[in-house]
């Protein structure tokens, strides 16, 4: 998840966060409320615009039921009012910028939320690529297992071929 404040067509923040296991839902919230809660804290700030390409996730925000991702719609809720309270004047904009239209701004952001890569500290056992190898490495244990079990030798159960095409 990428975001990026700009002021007066300039670049001025910009943070990247990275987050395994989440909804896209869940993502955009929290890449809105972060990005609101850098913004009410930078000084002669007095219109915020929120450009998304998930507008509906956007719309959470203002959805006062109960679902799970609330504490995100709380938390920019709460920040918005701070920035309200500071001038009645203060506003907000959600703009619908759908990916495709590569607006130079957001696709700058969407390019760059798609191509960062992150390299966890230690293997996730959640991640895909964890699971993929634990699951060979049982495999490969069980071929072992099996193989060196008397009734499976000579039985054909594993033909192995070396680069030539011939049984080792």
């Amino acid at each position: 998840m990428a975001l990026h404040i700009w002021r007066e067509h300039a670049l001025i923040t910009k943070a990247t966060y990275y987050a395994m296991n989440i909804s896209s839902t869940e993502a955009e919230l929290f890449t809105i409320r972060c990005g609101i809660s850098q913004a009410i804290h930078i000084n002669d700030i007095t219109n915020i615009v929120v450009v998304t390409d998930a507008i509906s996730a956007a719309k959470r925000i203002f959805d006062m039921s109960c679902y799970p991702f609330q504490l995100h719609s709380i938390a920019i809720s709460r920040d918005l009012r701070a920035f309200f309270n500071q001038d009645p004047r203060n506003s907000i904009t959600f703009w619908d910028c759908p990916s495709d239209n590569e607006w130079p701004p957001h696709h700058l952001v969407d390019k760059e939320s798609k191509t960062s890569k992150f390299n966890p500290i230690l293997p996730s056992k959640t991640s895909w690529d964890y699971s993929r190898k634990d699951e060979c490495d049982s495999i490969i244990q069980k071929w072992q297992m099996y193989f060196q079990a008397s009734d499976y030798k000579g039985r054909s159960f594993l033909d192995l071929n070396d680069d030539n095409g011939k049984p080792i």
